[in-house]
Parts: C-alpha cells; sequence; structure tokens
C-alpha cells in the first residue's frame, strides 16, 4: 500500500517535537496529538493488510481552507475517508448519533459527536471529488474506527462503518474483496488529482472505463475549488466540524442561494480568541514559577 503522509507541523522524518506539538494543540484542540498516535497504529495494521492496490493519504489539507480528512483510503472497490478515534469507555453508535453509555446501561450523547464527524468529512469529500471531475459509481463511505482496545462500541444501525480495534482486519479483509469499480492505474491517477488539484477547466473527467458517464452532456462548473461551495467550515478553534446545508435535499431547512457569507474576523497572528486567552494563561503561569523560583534562590543565598 502507498502510504502519503501529508500531517502538518511534523518534521521530514515524520516527528512532532515540542514546539509543534503545543502548535498543534493550540490550532487543532488538546485530541489532536493522541488522535495522530491512534492514526499510526490503525496505518500500520492496514499497510501489513492491504495489498499495492491501494493508496492511503494522511491528513490531507483542502484547497484554500482548513479543513482536514484524516485518512483517504482509494482501492479498486471505491473511495473510504475514515476517522481513527482514540477514546475508551462504552460507547453506542446509532443512527447518526455518537452516545456514552454509564455503569446503569443508559446512553447520553457524548461531547462529541465521532460518528457525525466522520459522516460530514465523507460528505465534503464526496463534493471536493466532484468539483476535481473525479465520477464515482458508489459514494465515498465513511468509516469510524475506534483504535483503542478499551472502546466497547454497539452499533445499533449507524450512518457510517463502525469499526473495533479487534475488527480491523475484518474490515480489511471487506476492502479486499469489494467489487472493482476501476483498474489500479485509475488509482494513482485519482490520488495525483487530489493531491494536485487544478482549475476545473483545465481537467478531464476521471471515471472508470467500465462505467460511462451518465452526465456527459452536463456542464462542468468552471470556477476554482472554494471551500464555502462545500457546504462544511471548521469553527475558529479548528477542532470541531460543522455543518451548514450539508442535506441539501432536507425540505425543513430550505436553501438560501443568494446569502452572503458572514464576515470574518481578525485573527491576531493567525490565532482565535481562545487560543490568545490560553496562550495568555500559560504566559502567565510561567512568569509565576520563575518569580518563585527567583525568591528561592534569592532566599538561600
Amino acid at each position: 500500500m502507498k502510504i502519503i503522509d501529508k500531517t502538518p507541523l511534523q518534521d521530514a522524518n515524520g516527528n512532532i517535537g515540542i514546539v509543534a506539538r503545543t502548535q498543534g494543540t493550540l490550532k487543532y484542540g488538546l485530541s489532536w496529538f493522541a488522535e495522530l498516535e491512534a492514526q499510526k497504529s490503525v496505518i500500520a495494521q492496514l499497510d501489513r493488510l492491504l495489498e499495492k492496490g491501494f493508496v492511503l493519504i494522511r491528513n490531507f489539507t483542502l484547497p484554500n481552507s482548513e479543513i482536514i480528512i484524516p485518512i483517504i483510503l482509494i482501492g479498486q472497490g471505491g473511495v473510504w475517508v475514515i476517522y481513527v478515534t482514540h477514546v475508551k469507555g462504552n460507547f453506542e453508535a446509532k443512527g447518526d448519533q455518537w452516545n456514552t453509555v454509564n455503569n446503569d446501561g443508559k446512553s447520553l450523547p457524548a461531547n462529541i459527536n465521532y460518528v457525525g464527524r466522520v459522516a460530514q468529512l465523507a460528505n465534503v469529500f464526496q463534493k471536493y471529488l466532484k468539483i476535481q471531475k473525479v465520477e464515482m459509481p458508489t459514494p465515498v463511505e465513511a468509516v469510524l474506527i475506534a483504535a483503542d482496545p478499551g472502546a466497547q462500541v454497539d452499533s445499533l444501525r449507524p450512518v457510517v462503518r463502525v469499526v473495533r480495534s479487534d475488527a480491523i482486519k475484518q474490515f480489511a479483509s471487506s476492502l479486499l474483496q469489494a467489487r472493482p469499480i476501476w483498474r489500479v492505474d485509475f488509482i494513482h491517477e485519482v490520488a495525483e488529482r487530489l493531491l494536485d488539484p487544478r482549475p476545473p477547466e483545465e481537467l478531464t473527467p476521471v471515471a472508470p472505463p467500465q462505467q460511462p458517464s451518465a452526465r456527459a452532456g452536463t456542464p462542468e462548473p468552471t470556477n476554482s475549488f472554494n471551500p464555502n461551495d462545500l457546504g462544511f467550515a471548521f469553527d475558529e478553534g479548528g477542532a470541531e466540524p460543522a455543518a451548514q446545508n450539508l442535506n441539501e435535499s432536507n425540505p425543513a431547512r430550505p436553501q438560501q442561494a443568494q446569502a452572503k457569507p458572514a464576515p470574518t474576523k481578525k485573527k491576531f497572528l493567525g490565532l482565535g480568541d481562545t487560543q490568545i486567552i490560553l496562550l495568555i494563561g500559560m504566559f502567565i503561569i510561567e512568569c509565576c514559577v520563575v518569580f518563585g523560583l527567583g525568591i528561592i534562590l534569592y532566599v538561600n543565598l
């Protein structure tokens, strides 16, 4: 399996130093580094199980945006968007919800809805493929992998595929047995199209040879990639995705085609308010520690 690592803030050897780790935590959230470590474990297992006909792209940032797709897996059977979580405990994946289960067996909504998160990421990536004129006969499949053996998950018809740590081998076997939709050379062409995006007017459609395009007469958009077109955005902290008009056919949520995007708030050195407050707090604590050490040294002299 070919692995292409686009993880931000890591050095040429794939390592993340103390400074980069601090920057990543401030930008992406407290669970950022732990999820990267969980990704490594899962990717190592998939690398041993999957054949050469697969391409895995790790932590790909969509152009002109801050949206990061954790794992994109491309094979003859399709495209999968995979989110790896490091959490442990008792959970329930029910429909589009991710719940925690307490000792009494009662389920409550978790702080982070991982099911909804990976479903949104797959949705936005599907739109990005369309913009890059990658025509697929099957939709992008969303997969949530609980990497920690201490995570017990009960699945009740979730909208995404949920894989526990002890079922990664079975998951890989299902990928190998999936019905092929394109040749191996097309897999690498799709990966190259994603990593080196060009304006749509310069692209020719990429489609399976045996799958003629059903939209041959439909004009394609000529505008360059715009993340606002995807209907998906991260909040100011960059840690939690928020969907905007993802369910395009939902009559309860009318579309606002002419709505103007809200003005973006200016940031100091690219940091949000929460991050600035956190930095100030860390600076104050550090000053107190240095001041205290100075007093101790002065008294002992």
